[in-house]
């Protein structure tokens, strides 16, 4: 799969954050990208356009980030979702894992981190 076809969904309540990611993407080939500022429009949005990967705060309104893994695993069980944490919510970090999440991503997120993960689901 080559990275223009690679459909990103960034779910974050912070539009700098969401702004970052999304510049980062396109300028190193990922064109479809999607954004959710809360848990439940992600989920939403999860079931409408099937993305093949997810990046996911887990501290967002509506509804919480691993509330929304588990409904997105519920309807997709093959879903790649990880999970992203500022410092003091390490105890939501384990329960997204436990739950079903890739892995995790502390914030502020390191750009060559998401590029190694999506080259990764690229090969």
């Amino acid at each position: 799969m080559q990275s223009s076809d690679l459909r990103v969904l960034i779910c974050d309540d912070s539009m700098m954050v969401q702004k970052k990611m999304s510049d980062l993407l396109k300028n190193n080939g990922y064109t479809t990208i999607f954004q959710a500022r809360d848990g439940q429009a992600a989920v939403d949005t999860y079931k409408e356009v099937r993305p093949h990967v997810v990046f996911m705060d887990i501290v967002m309104p509506v509804k919480m980030g691993v509330e929304a893994l588990t409904e997105i695993l519920a309807f997709d069980p093959q879903a790649k979702v990880f999970m992203a944490s500022s410092i003091g919510t390490q105890s939501n970090v384990q329960e997204a894992i436990l739950r079903g999440a890739i892995d995790f991503l502390q914030k502020p997120v390191e750009d060559a981190q998401v590029l190694k993960l999506l080259g990764n689901l690229c090969k």
